[in-house]
């Protein structure tokens, strides 16, 4: 039997208790129900250290968020203790994406393909981008559940930019287009998905 390592699965559990506390609807506490429930079987992990991009630089202003929630304080200490180890990684530049987006932007798999441990099932990752950039629109197959950390917009759709603020989530049904931008401020949140047929 594989064992999680301890700090890797001390942000899982975090994980798990923020994005329960804070999913807006039915549809999203099964979705998160289901994904941290997969995770309860641990797969093989990556070792060494991580890569970080120019966009990482604006990591520290990201996680200096003040919130009176115990379950995202603790989500942003497990996080810290884990981020050294990521490998952050770019997105293709799109049309819809700003100008800046290429190094104003960096994603990082925590547990996925090239995560920290591998595996094709659960998706369970972080978006940081600096300010004022947008994310190009997209779309998957798996449903998704996005848990925000900082002041940012966000759009599903055809519909209008919203702001989930500090602790807000939602939910992506499968296919649907979406997208993000930051403001005046570093963007952060994490996303879980989970892939069908697995």
């Amino acid at each position: 039997m594989i064992e999680r390592n301890d700090n890797l699965q001390l942000f899982a559990d975090a994980a798990f208790v923020a994005f329960d506390q804070f999913a807006q609807t039915t549809k999203a506490r099964v979705a998160v129900l289901q994904i941290f429930a997969a995770l309860e079987l641990a797969c093989p992990q990556r070792r060494g250290m991580g890569m970080r991009l120019p966009a990482c630089s604006h990591l520290a202003a990201a996680l200096s968020i003040e919130t009176p929630h115990k379950s995202l304080q603790r989500l942003i200490a497990r996080f810290k203790a884990i981020e050294p180890r990521l490998e952050w990684r770019r997105r293709t530049n799109e049309a819809t994406a700003s100008k800046n987006f290429a190094d104003g932007h960096a994603n990082a798999m925590i547990i996925g393909p090239g995560g920290l441990e591998e595996r094709s099932d659960i998706w369970l990752g972080v978006t940081l981008m600096a300010p004022h950039v947008r994310y190009p629109d997209h779309n998957h197959a798996p449903e998704e559940v996005y848990l925000v950390l900082s002041p940012g917009e966000f759009r599903q759709g055809d519909g209008g930019w919203f702001s989930p603020g500090v602790g807000g989530s939602f939910y992506n049904v499968p296919e649907i287009k979406h997208a993000m931008r930051s403001t005046d401020a570093p963007l952060l949140a994490f996303w879980a998905l989970k892939q069908d047929d697995q």
